[in-house]
């Protein structure tokens, strides 16, 4: 069976002292969730955080640390930047890449992000690649016209040995912090075209296989609803995930 997920991705939210206070409370009311059929857990704060939030971790080994973003290249006069390979070195597993909001108000285009999948993959990082369409091009009817070019020009450059690495995070634009969310049927349609787009890129094996999360303001009254849907993996939680008794039901969904 393939990995089912949930990610937490607090964004730029919080001071230290809050962000140590939040893993404390999801520690504390799901601590206890590294039962043999729990989802794997990754939480990804602000960088300057990373090292407390990954010492503060429940115990459990469904527990892990993630990274929002990482530069593409391994190390250089970039000021302000931070590679791959940093974070691995400070406990990072995982790391968020293609999310709407780099794409959008930093202009990361999929031949970046082609880079920083390299970068992050040579690290030892598993990347959780970012897919997904805007209001527009869903009122077009070009979503899946739009999110296949997406994957082709983004990510099935990868080897296989690559992409079985990689987790793909379906995030609808059009429902990220408007309150909107894709209905169950909408997110499984989406989802099942990028499994099949998986199986005609690589094979049948690796489009089983793929982990495919959905994130578009999922919460803890519609994450179960959500993940009951065959193709749908798990959640890329924003909102959320900032509470912690609402990402504690959300990781409980399953």
């Amino acid at each position: 069976m393939r990995q089912k997920l949930v990610a937490g991705n607090w964004k730029m939210n919080l001071t230290y002292p809050e962000a140590l206070a939040l893993v404390g409370e999801i520690a504390s009311l799901a601590g206890e969730s590294g039962a043999a059929n729990a989802p794997t857990v990754v939480i990804c704060p602000p960088f300057p955080f990373l090292h407390g939030v990954g010492q503060q971790l429940p115990q459990a080994s469904n527990f892990h640390l993630g990274a929002q973003n990482c530069h593409q290249k391994e190390s250089g006069a970039f000021t302000g930047e931070v590679s791959a390979k940093m974070l691995a070195s400070v406990g990072c597993e995982y790391v968020i890449l293609g999310h709407s909001e780099r794409r959008q108000y930093f202009r990361e285009d999929d031949e970046l992000l082609g880079q920083k999948l390299k970068a992050a993959l040579a690290a030892g990082l598993k990347p959780i690649f970012c897919v997904g369409e805007s209001l527009e091009t869903r009122e077009a009817d070009e979503t899946f016209s739009y999110i296949g070019k997406q994957l082709t020009d983004g990510l099935f450059h990868l080897s296989n040995e690559e992409f079985a690495q990689v987790v793909i995070a379906y995030e609808p634009i059009w429902a990220i912090g408007t309150g909107r969310t894709a209905t169950s049927a909408q997110a499984q349609e989406v989802h099942a075209f990028i499994r099949e787009q998986i199986a005609r890129a690589y094979d049948a094996q690796a489009a089983l296989d793929t982990t495919i999360l959905y994130g578009g303001s999922a919460n803890a009254q519609n994450a179960k609803e959500l993940f009951s849907q065959p193709d749908v993996d798990g959640g890329l939680i924003g909102g959320a995930a900032l509470k912690a008794a609402d990402f504690t039901t959300i990781i409980r969904s399953f």
